[in-house]
């Protein structure tokens, strides 16, 4: 168990700092988010497997929530917004400019 634990952590730090490394489609504050628990989860796992000597240690089921959801928010900002043609675009000015008036 202690094994496949820190073997989740290090693969969950390492895709979190790789979708920190894509910029398209992401804001600053979702890539330093990214970059900043990629860099906790591969540390915290680097410290259980390097230099935790045993006793008693914390495993974080509910960490593993948080790495599937910047997934899916990862993925849901870098599908493209469908471009509105020109009449969609008059349309919407029209909408707009009767309900100044």
């Amino acid at each position: 168990m202690f094994n496949w634990y820190v073997g989740l952590l290090a693969v969950s730090g390492v895709v979190m700092l790789a979708m920190a490394a894509v910029r398209n489609g992401q804001s600053a504050g979702s890539r330093s988010m990214n970059a900043i628990f990629g860099a906790g989860f591969l540390g915290y796992a680097g410290y259980l497997a390097f230099l935790f000597d045993g006793g008693s240690y914390l495993i974080f089921f509910q960490a593993f929530l948080l790495p599937v959801m910047m997934v899916v928010n990862f993925f849901r900002n870098r599908t493209p917004r469908p471009k509105l043609t020109e009449t969609q675009k008059a349309w919407r000015e029209y909408q707009g400019s009767e309900q100044q008036r």
